[in-house]
């Protein structure tokens, strides 16, 4: 497998900046993108875009984060449509190698539970931010209200993960281990999904006790 260096070299060599645009575009708006490193390559870019030494570069950080959060936003666009012109059906499908009904779920889940807000924060959020503007559409989410939370979500994760690559980039214990900082920005992106699911098991165990408690309770007592 290649180290998150060796693929910046052959992604910025093969296309740099549209490859990138492409790359955003596709986890935030096509179901099929989920598996894409959306937080790790938007940080990697603002790191190229410091024009590093010994690496590949790529335009300036104004060009990068605006692209960034272009391409974010346009895919989400594009995932409500898919949802609001197809419904539901459009999750109607087996599972296969780019499609899981379980990752609809967590869309779902983290929609019902946060309401509009969901446009935002599911941006820090792996597999689901691919999902939720499909699932936005096919709810018939009030598209004004989509379109308002979906260019502050862009906007927040396109350009703010890309400037936090290029100014930490300018830290020499960053720079010199980016692929750790990297892999750590990807991790502290899933704290929120585990922390949703620490929550949700937490609340299951708490309702099986109290479930366990209540059936103690009624039965009568032994002769």
């Amino acid at each position: 497998m290649l180290g998150l260096l060796d693929f910046a070299n052959k992604w910025v060599e093969n296309g740099g900046l549209p490859v990138l645009a492409a790359i955003v575009f596709a986890e935030s708006g096509l179901l099929i993108g989920f598996f894409l490193p959306g937080d790790s390559l938007l940080f990697l870019a603002g790191f190229l875009s410091s024009k590093p030494e010994d690496l590949p570069s790529l335009p300036a950080l104004p060009w990068v984060a605006l692209t960034c959060a272009a391409a974010a936003i346009i895919g989400d666009q594009v995932g409500y449509m898919i949802g609001n012109k197809l419904g539901p059906s459009v999750f109607n499908r087996p599972e296969s190698r780019f499609f899981h009904p379980s990752n609809v779920t967590k869309a779902e889940a983290f929609f019902a539970k946060h309401g509009s807000k969901t446009i935002v924060l599911a941006r820090f959020v792996p597999i689901v931010r691919t999902f939720v503007p499909t699932v936005a559409g096919a709810s018939n989410m009030h598209y004004r209200t989509f379109v308002t939370y979906n260019m502050v979500g862009g906007i927040l994760w396109g350009a703010g993960i890309t400037t936090l690559g290029y100014f930490l980039g300018q830290v020499d214990a960053v720079a010199n281990n980016i692929e750790i900082a990297a892999i750590m920005i990807v991790g502290i992106s899933v704290l929120p999904m585990a922390f949703e699911f620490w929550k949700h098991h937490k609340a299951n165990k708490a309702a099986g006790a109290a479930a366990d408690t209540a059936t103690v309770a009624v039965e009568p007592a032994a002769d």
